[in-house]
C-alpha cells in the first residue's frame, strides 16, 4: 500500500506546505514595509545589508508564525480519525486565513504608522488610544488614502486562498489507524520545532527572543523596525515588565556622584513669580522651522513658519534640541515633569500609579493657579488623567470650548480630533485673561495632526505641497502668530515666560531628519519681554524645561527633574537622550553615543548630520559617555520601580 494510499504524510504536508504559505505572506508584508518607508531605510542600504535584516527578519517571522498558528497545526494533526471530514478540514482552512490575514493586516497598517514612532508598534497602543472615539473614521481614511495596500491585501487573501492546501483524505483510502499513528507522530515530531521557532532557537541557554533582539541584525535603531514584524511586538509585550532594574552600579553615592536628577537651588534670589505659559504643538518638528534650517537646500530653505520664525528672532533657542519620545503621550511627561520615554511610555505602564510632579505641582505650591488646555474631548489620549496627577488644577477641553459662547462651539471642530488650532488658541488666551496671577497654564494643539486636514476657509493660502503636513503646519504656524497677537494686549504678557516646544516629531522630506536621531529634533523657544534673544551653542531637550524654567523663576526649593537648568549650565555639560527601538542615544560632548542596555553599539560625531561614519572606539570621551549614560539610566529604572518621582 503506498504512502500517498495510507495517509502518512498528507496532514504533515498539507500543514507545512500552508506554513510556507504563511512565510511568504510575512516576506512580502516585510518588503510592503520597507518600500512604504524606503526613504527611511534607503540611505546606506547595500543588498548584503538588506540580506542580512531579511534573514533576521526570518527569525521573528518563525516565532509569530507559529506562536499564531499553534492551534492551527494542532487541529491539523490531531490523531482523531472521526474528525478527518470535509467540514473539519474548511474549519481549519478559515482558521489559518483568518490568523494569517489579520497577521497580514496589521503588518500593512504598521507600514503606514511607521513614519509617526519610527518602531513597530507594541501593546501600548491600545491604551495610548483607549479612550478616543474617532479610531474608525481615521482608519477609513487611512484605508482610503492608501487604497493600493487594501487592493494588495485583497489580491494576497485572494490568492492565498486559492493556494491553500487540505489534507487529502478519503474514507476509501486507507486504514483508519493508520491516519492516527501519523497524526500523533507528525504532531509529536513538530512540536519541538515549533517551540523552537516561538523561542528563537533550540539550545536551553536561548532566552526566548525579544524586540531588543532585532538589534544584532542593524546598523541603525531604526532599522529594527524592519528585521522584526508587528504580531511579534504586539505579543512580546503583553503584560511584560517594563522597567527592569540594571546593575551598572553597586554604590549608591557613586552613582549619584555621576548623575543626580535631585536639583538643589545654589542661589539666594527671591523667587520671581512670573506666569509660565507652556504651548506643546502638535508634531510641530524643528525641520518645519525656517530660522532653524538657514543651512538647508543650500541656503534656500524657508521653511513653514514665517509667524515661529518672527517669535524665534526675540527668544533664546538651541543650536541642538530634541524631544525625548515620538509620541504626544512621551512628550506630556517630558516637557510638564521631566520624565523621558525609556521602553514605553511610562505612564500606561504600572508606573502610572507612581507619586509624579511637575511644573504645574511645583508651582501650584507657591500659590500659582494652574490650567491645563486641550481642544480634544475629555480623556482624549489620557492627557486629563495626566495633568490632573501632575498639578494641574483645572483642565479646559473641547466641551468647555463649546460652553462658552464667545467661541463657535462644535462648528469649530475638526471632524477628527479636536477644536481648530486657530480658534481653540483664542480661547486659551481668553480664558488666560481670566485667570488669576501668578498662573502656570499649558496648552496641547492638535490641528497638525494626521488626518492633515485644515479649515475649508484656508485652503486657498495653504494649498496643498510636498508633504501632507505641510500646509497644516502652516495654519497652525499662523494660529500660533495671532495667539501672541492676541496675548500682546493683556495686561500679564510681559509678566509671563513663554516656551513653545512640540510633542515629538513627524513627516520628513530632508535627509538630516530621517536619521536615528534627526527623528527626534525638535524646537525649544524660550520668549521673555526684556530678555536678549539668541541661539544658544548648546543641546537641549525637552525635559530641561522644567528645571530651565525654576532657574528662571529661583525656585528656591529642592525638586526632581531628570533634565538640566539649560541657562545656568555651561555649552560642554549640556546633553540629551532618548530611545528607539532598544537603543538608547546619549548625545553630548560633540558625539551621539548609541548603547543597546549591555554594549555600545555606534558613536558619531554631532556634525555628522546623516550618521555615516561610526567611530565607535575611536572618541576619547566615549568611556565617560557610556558612563554617564548608564547612571541616567539606572537612577531612571529605579526611580520608577521604587515610586521615587517627585
Amino acid at each position: 500500500m503506498s504512502f500517498r494510499r495510507l495517509g502518512l504524510l498528507s496532514p504533515l504536508a498539507a500543514t507545512s506546505y500552508n506554513l510556507m504559505l504563511a512565510f511568504a505572506l510575512y516576506f512580502i508584508a516585510r518588503i510592503v514595509y520597507l518600500l512604504e518607508n524606503w526613504s527611511y531605510f534607503s540611505p546606506n542600504l547595500t543588498s548584503s545589508h538588506l540580506l542580512e535584516m531579511l534573514s533576521g527578519g526570518l527569525l521573528f517571522d518563525t516565532s509569530a508564525i507559529m506562536l499564531t498558528n499553534s492551534l492551527y497545526i494542532v487541529l491539523m494533526l490531531l490523531p482523531l480519525h472521526q474528525l478527518a471530514v470535509p467540514t473539519y478540514q474548511k474549519l481549519c482552512r478559515w482558521i489559518f486565513l483568518i490568523v494569517n490575514g489579520v497577521a497580514l493586516g496589521v503588518n500593512f497598517c504598521d507600514a503606514v504608522y511607521f513614519p509617526f514612532t519610527m518602531r513597530r508598534t507594541t501593546m501600548t497602543v491600545f491604551g495610548e488610544f483607549s479612550n478616543e472615539g474617532n479610531l474608525g473614521s481615521i482608519f477609513l481614511t487611512e484605508t482610503l488614502r492608501h487604497f493600493y495596500l487594501l487592493v494588495l491585501f485583497v489580491f494576497l487573501m485572494w490568492l492565498a486562498c486559492r493556494l491553500y492546501r487540505q489534507s487529502d483524505i478519503r474514507k476509501t483510502d486507507f486504514c483508519w489507524w493508520h491516519y492516527d499513528v501519523s497524526c500523533l507522530l507528525s504532531l509529536l515530531a513538530l512540536a519541538p520545532f515549533v517551540v523552537a521557532g516561538i523561542r528563537g532557537g533550540f539550545s536551553t541557554a536561548v532566552r526566548p527572543i525579544t524586540v531588543s533582539n532585532a538589534n544584532q541584525y542593524v546598523d541603525r535603531p531604526m532599522e529594527a523596525a524592519l528585521v522584526l514584524n508587528t504580531p511579534f511586538s504586539l505579543y512580546r509585550t503583553i503584560g511584560k515588565a517594563v522597567f527592569v532594574v540594571p546593575d551598572y552600579y553597586s554604590d549608591e553615592q557613586e552613582m549619584e556622584r555621576v548623575y543626580n536628577p535631585i536639583h538643589v537651588p545654589n542661589d539666594t534670589v527671591p523667587m520671581v513669580k512670573k506666569n509660565v505659559v507652556v504651548l506643546i504643538v502638535e508634531s510641530f518638528g524643528r525641520e518645519y522651522i525656517g530660522a532653524l534650517n538657514r543651512s538647508l537646500e543650500n541656503g534656500h530653505y524657508r521653511g513653514y513658519t514665517p509667524c515661529v520664525d518672527s517669535l524665534i528672532a526675540k527668544s533664546i533657542t538651541f543650536s541642538h534640541s530634541y524631544c525625548n519620545g515620538r509620541k504626544s503621550i512621551d512628550g506630556m511627561p517630558s516637557i510638564l515633569s521631566s520624565i523621558p520615554m525609556f521602553v514605553e511610555p511610562f505612564f500606561l505602564t504600572p508606573a502610572s500609579m507612581n507619586h509624579v510632579g511637575g511644573i504645574a505641582s511645583l508651582l501650584a505650591g507657591e500659590g500659582y493657579q494652574t490650567a491645563f488646555f486641550h481642544g480634544a474631548q475629555r480623556g482624549s489620549m489620557g492627557f486629563m488623567a495626566f495633568s490632573r496627577s501632575t498639578g494641574f488644577q483645572d483642565y479646559y477641553g473641547r466641551e468647555d470650548f463649546n460652553d462658552d459662547k464667545r467661541f463657535g462651539g462644535d462648528d469649530d471642530f475638526d471632524g477628527t480630533w479636536a477644536i481648530w488650532d486657530e480658534p481653540f488658541l483664542q480661547y486659551y488666551a481668553t480664558k488666560m485673561s481670566e485667570m488669576k496671577e501668578p498662573f502656570m497654564t499649558a496648552v496641547f494643539t492638535a490641528s497638525s495632526h494626521h488626518p492633515f486636514a485644515i479649515p475649508k476657509k484656508y485652503k486657498q493660502q495653504f494649498p496643498e505641497e510636498h508633504l501632507q503636513i505641510h500646509k497644516c503646519i502652516r495654519y497652525t504656524d499662523m494660529a500660533i502668530g495671532k495667539f501672541f497677537e492676541r496675548a500682546s494686549r493683556e495686561p500679564w504678557f510681559k509678566n509671563t515666560i513663554f516656551v513653545l516646544t512640540s510633542d515629538h516629531t513627524n513627516m520628513s522630506d530632508h535627509p538630516e531628519y530621517q536619521t536615528d536621531l534627526g527623528g527626534f529634533a525638535s524646537p525649544i523657544i524660550i520668549y521673555e519681554t526684556g530678555r536678549e534673544p539668541e541661539i544658544q551653542d548648546k543641546i537641549a531637550q525637552q525635559i530641561d524645561i522644567l528645571p530651565t524654567l525654576m532657574g528662571m523663576l529661583h525656585y528656591p526649593n529642592p525638586y526632581f527633574a531628570f533634565g538640566i537648568d539649560l541657562l545656568n549650565t555651561s555649552s560642554e555639560d549640556t546633553w540629551a537622550v532618548n530611545y528607539l527601538n532598544g537603543i538608547y542615544q546619549y548625545v553630548k560632548y560633540g558625539h551621539v553615543l548609541q548603547f543597546d542596555g549591555k554594549q555600545i553599539k555606534a558613536i558619531y560625531a554631532l556634525t555628522d548630520s546623516l550618521m555615516k561614519h561610526n567611530l565607535e572606539g575611536k572618541v576619547a570621551e566615549q568611556s565617560r559617555m557610556e558612563r554617564e549614560l548608564k547612571a541616567i539610566i539606572q537612577q531612571y529604572m529605579e526611580r520608577m520601580t521604587q515610586d521615587r518621582l517627585k
